[in-house]
């Protein structure tokens, strides 16, 4: 039998607290991706709390310490990586994060981000410019990228 046939059998409160669990479980499997921060070795630091990851890829911080331009990374809003990092650093879909950045490069407040299709195009982009950053969903082995604690912990 069909789910759908059977969720209509259910009662209607019973209906709408089963398709409420089904939603909220699809919702919470992006929430439980681990994702891994990397960037240039010239630049980013080794260390940062998640509240300033945001801060970084909210394009509120423009420039590391040294005074390498941030360049923000970022898998394609249709990838599941994409995806993920919407929802867990934006706390938006992937049609709000875009329209987000439209907006703030349109007003001139930050440079748009680079967005890739396969997660070595955005190593490689990370490793051969200073002050890049990007989200993936595991490590990589590629030279010129570090890996960044996010509050002590090298996924989060």
């Amino acid at each position: 039998m069909h789910t759908y046939k059977i969720l209509k059998l259910l009662p209607g409160n019973k209906f709408l607290l089963v398709v409420c669990m089904l939603l909220l479980s699809t919702a919470s499997k992006s929430q439980q991706q681990a994702l891994v921060a990397i960037g240039n070795v010239s630049g980013a630091p080794g260390d940062m709390q998640l509240s300033e990851l945001k801060a970084v890829f909210m394009g509120e911080k423009q420039r590391w310490k040294n005074g390498d331009r941030i360049l923000i990374a970022l898998m394609k809003t249709n990838t599941p990586v994409g995806q993920t990092t919407s929802a867990r650093i934006y706390d938006m879909n992937a049609n709000e994060l875009n329209k987000f950045w439209l907006a703030l490069v349109f007003q001139g407040k930050a440079q748009a981000p680079k967005f890739f299709n396969s997660v070595s195009e955005l190593a490689d982009f990370v490793a051969q410019n200073p002050g890049a950053i990007g989200i993936l969903d595991k490590p990589v082995s590629v030279s010129d990228i570090k890996f960044i604690n996010i509050d002590g912990q090298k996924t989060f």
